[in-house]
């Protein structure tokens, strides 16, 4: 099943991992924000935010990978586009028994519900539909859970589509560290500000 999925991916497009080096803020276009958002990243790596949790992140066969027929350029005819996750997203065929599988070898015993199989980069922000190196199983409970990632991903999904953060800085640090990401995104203010509600018709 897995190699089904693999072999879905379009021939046009790169579904390499997410390197920092080409997710940087030379590529974004826009020095006023690129210089906004290098600061606010610097944030990232001061005191001010608690130490990394290997056991919230994704595995390291899981970098990440992104769909290149996504750029920052065509975002508005892309995923800034209402519908286009949910026209994009693999169908439950693919994913019910590729999950199945998974959950055998990672998590047996425990109930399919207890975990969300995630796109580490989400659809919505130009994360590769089809690529494995993009799919985990994210516990929907406890600390910093699938609920969590799902409301930092509407939130960096409506930053980038009002031109507030670069989609390559968007793909980056939600693939690199999604807590801290969403420490630095998912503020009280960004939350009520974005109205966010699981299952948002304009990200969906």
């Amino acid at each position: 099943m897995l190699a089904v999925i693999i072999l879905w991916h379009h021939p046009g497009r790169d579904h390499g991992p997410v390197d920092a080096g080409t997710l940087g803020c030379t590529n974004a276009g826009d020095g006023s924000v690129c210089d906004a958002v290098s600061g606010i990243s610097k944030a990232l790596k001061t005191s001010m935010l608690p130490p990394r949790h290997p056991e919230l992140l994704p595995p390291p066969e899981t970098p990440g990978a992104v769909d290149a027929a996504v750029t920052q350029a065509n975002i508005d005819t892309t995923i800034c586009r209402p519908g286009y996750a949910r026209s994009a997203r693999p169908s439950y065929e693919l994913t019910g028994p590729l999950k199945r599988r998974m959950m055998n070898a990672q998590h047996p015993g425990e109930p399919m519900s207890a975990y969300e199989l995630d796109h580490l980069i989400p659809i919505s922000l130009g994360g590769a539909p089809f690529d494995a190196k993009d799919l985990w199983l994210q516990p929907r409970q406890g600390q910093m859970n699938a609920g969590d990632k799902n409301v930092l991903a509407y939130v960096l999904w409506r930053l980038v589509c009002t031109g507030q953060v670069p989609l390559k800085v968007a793909q980056y640090d939600i693939s690199h560290d999604w807590t801290r990401a969403y420490q630095l995104y998912a503020t009280p203010e960004n939350i009520e500000k974005y109205h966010f509600r699981h299952g948002a018709s304009g990200r969906e």
